[in-house]
């Protein structure tokens, strides 16, 4: 039931994000939310989901929790096999390339994330996983 309701809500807010273009739906409690366009990495297609991010250093920055889950989110694999993504931001489309954080910018950018968002060390309690984060910087 959870779930479902997950998927329902970040249709519809997704829904409100574009329609809006990106003046309703873009807040969510403290975190700012933009739409993450990948491509299927067995489909093709192009795959959407509403999500959080955090502007730092010139860079998008997206915590890869999957709400603290054992597994990953889907848009992990996806951009592990297509690293090129568009981000729908404040009513613009930006193209990106992305990249997961690794060793010590990890390390940085983990404490750094953690500080603004507070739970993410609650979600990396719950999994065995390390939690990857992803960086998008704008091609072009």
């Amino acid at each position: 039931m959870k779930n479902t309701f997950i998927k329902w809500f970040m249709k519809v807010n997704a829904f409100f994000i574009r329609i809006s273009r990106g003046r309703v739906g873009t807040q969510l409690g403290t975190q700012n939310i933009l739409i993450l366009n990948t491509v299927g990495r067995k489909s093709r297609q192009t795959r959407s989901i509403p999500i959080a991010y955090f502007f730092h250093e010139d860079k998008y920055l997206i915590v890869e929790s999957n709400w603290g889950k054992d597994n990953h989110a889907d848009w992990y694999f996806n951009l592990q096999s297509q690293p090129q993504a568009t981000l729908e931001v404040k009513g613009k489309t930006i193209s990106t390339g992305a990249r997961f954080a690794e060793g010590e910018e990890y390390t940085r950018l983990w404490e750094y994330l953690t500080k603004k968002h507070p739970p993410y060390l609650e979600y990396q309690k719950m999994t065995k996983r390390k939690i990857p984060i992803a960086i998008f910087e704008e091609i072009g």
